[in-house]
Order: C-alpha cells, then structure tokens, then sequence
C-alpha cells in the first residue's frame, strides 16, 4: 500500500469518565481532516457515553489516533477496517 492509499474504518469509543472528554475533543479534532463523521450518544442509566467515528485515511494516521485514544484513562476503543 502507498502512502497515498486510504482506508475506511469505524473507531468506537465507550466514554465511562466524562474527565477525558476534554482530551478526547482535542484528539478528534487534531485528526478531523480524516473524519467523515462522528455520532455520539449519552446513556445515562448506565453512566457511559458511546461514540462512533467513521474515518477515511491512511493507516498510521487511523492506528495513531486509535493508540493515543488508548492511552487515555476513562474510556476504551476499539477499531474495525474495512476491506475495501
């Protein structure tokens, strides 16, 4: 694959302490070049907010925002690519 080539791919994020929202704002907007879009949903009688961010970039760009979301307290992500 090229540097030039792009993939799809869907991170989903459950949010489970609001005090990373701040870092995880600026992170998405850091990568917002590559995003297609972004749905999030607040679930109160569970405590947590899940998020879903459709993405369309290379590669590294898509694991390197998956890493440093990863790295932050309070939520956990989860990536799928597609095949095309």
């Amino acid at each position: 694959m090229n540097e030039t080539e792009t993939r799809l791919a869907v991170i989903a994020i459950v949010v489970e302490d609001s005090a990373c929202v701040p870092q995880l704002n600026a992170l998405l907007h850091e990568y917002s070049a590559y995003i297609i879009g972004r749905m999030g949903i607040p679930y109160p009688a569970r405590g947590v907010s899940l998020i879903s961010v459709a993405m369309d970039a290379p590669s590294d760009e898509i694991s390197a925002l998956t890493g440093k979301l990863g790295r932050l307290t309070g939520l956990t992500v989860k990536t799928a690519y597609s095949k095309l």
